[in-house]
């Protein structure tokens, strides 16, 4: 199976079709507090031209029930992503995917299908201690997010061997402004260390 690549924090449509055109495989639209903030609005609008086979991802942070809701309605997303505690009050169409998220020093998921390992925060370029995640990708459908940049994602996808890996703030040239160039680095650089394992 090859190697999952999100790019996450898009706020504009040229951003997505140049995360398209290189290999993306998933795309994050973020509904939380953060410089990538986009409503549910936008992220339809930017990604309506977004292929079938590419993920677009609802990035949410313990949203309410009409929070999630909204979203759901007005973006459509194939995939809620969101803590992994917060599912349990959410109602989710059988339709839309959930990829819960577990943060370094959290219990471990028990359950298999698709999850992302990530720091205390997100979107703040906090990189998880490698040996540990390693451990944890063995179980598989990890995504690793955190800290991952064009520079160290090819280490890191050695080291961790997770089914995917999950970028927003290393591929900005400022907070919340994605680089088309840092983007296609990213991607270039994942698919080469892909084909090293």
């Amino acid at each position: 199976m090859s190697l999952l690549i999100k790019i996450c924090g898009l706020r504009d449509e040229r951003h997505v079709a140049t995360a398209v055109e290189a290999g993306a495989g998933a795309l994050g639209f973020v509904f939380a507090e953060s410089p990538r903030m986009v409503t549910p609005e936008l992220a339809r609008a930017i990604s309506t031209a977004v292929p079938r086979y590419v993920k677009r991802v609802a990035v949410m942070l313990h949203p309410a029930n009409d929070e999630w809701q909204r979203v759901l309605a007005r973006f459509e997303p194939d995939v809620l992503q969101t803590d992994a505690e917060d599912f349990g009050s959410l109602e989710i169409p059988a339709s839309v995917e959930r990829w819960p998220v577990y943060r370094e020093g959290q219990s471990r998921p028990a359950a298999a299908g698709t999850w992302v390992y990530e720091g205390l925060n997100s979107g703040r370029g906090e990189t998880v201690d490698w040996s540990a995640a390693a451990g944890l990708a063995r179980s598989g459908g990890m995504i690793l997010a955190g800290g991952l940049g064009p520079g160290n994602v090819a280490t890191a996808i050695r080291r961790v061997r997770p089914s995917g890996v999950d970028v927003s703030s290393g591929v900005e040239s400022a907070p919340g402004q994605k680089s088309t160039r840092l983007i296609k680095e990213f991607i270039r650089a994942a698919r080469a260390a892909e084909k090293e394992l």
